[in-house]
């Protein structure tokens, strides 16, 4: 198998142009001719390192999602007007905000007047530029559509910057509510709790297993509070780098698809994502195995990592899409395998995933508005409990020794 970069036209005067994998020329030709466009100009990628990329980017600073999106949509909009790529980058790079992408904006103008594409100098900031914003660019000029493309780019941001909204915004007041009982449940132990048990103390009386429980927590939390401190910042930045090795992400990913509250939210959210950015791939003119590998490293949860990775290599042994989806239908809804093979069907993936992606997002944001009512009795019944369980506790003592008065 070879790859190949063309530019092609449909019928009705749209342009792509991306790389594709076939055995020959005359079969790529073919297979182009297949999806309903002309082939305008073809050629077999020699040289890979200019092909389309796919990598994992490890970022310590990343740049906002916002200021990417602004990025996209005022380029497009620039590119469009007739400006050139670098004049456009300098006027860009005075305007951002955020003075990371302000210096990379400034690095990529230099690289664009020593005469390098807007894809490479995009690719050398890995922090900023993912492997779907550069392949995206990066078809976008070999087709002659950059300002499309980028349009198409700045829309798939929005969306993502919407979904990543909806998402954080519903687990903001369980994670605050987690947080305030955590800190008076610290509160307790350390300062009122020795108060309380002062008294106890002095009564000599032989406390109850629930009561003795919460002195010796308590005298272990006082005793040991830095150790315990340092034990709990050791512990996270130990699980921070756990989560960043494959055996970490397989375990997060294992644990969220079978949790009954994160399932549904985490199945929907990835099916929203992986249908906007394949749909967008399509539209941008990539071929369907790069939109799968590129896919396949932008998707955060392991287990749909893994599957389009695998999707790619069965695709060239003649597997279909919908095929593979439908065989995954722990992590793919049904509705996800029959839209794609509508799609195969018609040849009208690209408004079937991108109809795909509609839903699930509204999907998503129907669960994110209910979420919260959903888990709020639930934490209600924890703080409650332990609440009760610590009433009952400090209590218990004091009825004792008025039943030996009496």
């Amino acid at each position: 198998m070879a790859k190949f970069l063309y530019t092609a036209k449909s019928y009705d005067g749209k342009t792509k142009g991306g790389e594709i994998v076939a055995k020959t020329e005359q079969s790529a030709v073919a297979q182009i001719k297949a999806e309903g466009f002309l082939v305008t100009s073809i050629q077999e990628s020699k040289d890979q390192e200019k092909g389309i990329k796919t990598k994992m980017n490890f970022n310590l600073f990343s740049v906002p999602l916002k200021e990417k999106m602004i990025f996209a949509r005022n380029l497009a909009v620039m590119v469009e007007s007739g400006l050139s790529i670098g004049k456009a980058l300098d006027n860009l790079s005075v305007q951002v905000q955020n003075k990371t992408f302000k210096g990379i904006l400034a690095k990529m103008y230099k690289d664009i007047q020593a005469g390098k594409s807007l894809s490479e100098s995009m690719a050398e900031h890995p922090n900023a530029f993912d492997d779907l914003f550069v392949n995206m660019v990066r078809v976008g000029e070999i087709g002659g559509n950059l300002e499309e493309v980028l349009t198409i780019v700045a829309i798939q941001l929005e969306k993502e910057s919407a979904l990543r909204s909806k998402v954080k915004g519903a687990m903001m007041y369980p994670a605050v509510i987690v947080v305030a009982m955590s800190g008076v449940g610290v509160l307790m132990l350390t300062y009122i709790l020795p108060k309380i048990t002062g008294v106890f103390a002095d009564m000599d009386v032989e406390l109850p297993a629930s009561t003795q429980f919460i002195v010796d927590a308590s005298d272990l939390l006082r005793n040991n509070l830095v150790a315990i401190a340092i034990a709990v910042v050791v512990g996270g930045i130990f699980l921070k780098i756990f989560l960043g090795t494959v055996p970490g992400k397989k375990t997060l990913s294992f644990l969220v698809l079978n949790a009954p509250i994160t399932k549904n939210i985490v199945i929907k959210v990835n099916c929203a994502r992986f249908s906007r950015i394949y749909s967008s791939l399509l539209k941008s003119g990539v071929s369907v195995l790069d939109a799968l590998d590129i896919i396949s490293n932008t998707l955060s949860n392991y287990e749909y990592k893994s599957v389009l990775a695998k999707a790619s290599e069965d695709i060239q042994k003649g597997v279909s899409l919908s095929s593979i989806i439908n065989s995954n239908k722990k992590i793919f809804p049904p509705l996800v395998g029959q839209m794609a093979e509508v799609g195969e069907e018609t040849g009208k993936s690209e408004s079937m995933f991108l109809k795909l992606a509609e839903f699930y997002e509204e999907e998503v944001n129907q669960i994110t508005k209910n979420l919260s009512s959903v888990i709020e009795p639930v934490l209600m019944v924890v703080m409650g409990s332990a609440v009760g369980f610590f009433a009952v506790a400090m209590l218990q003592p004091m009825y004792g020794l008025m039943e030996n008065i009496n």
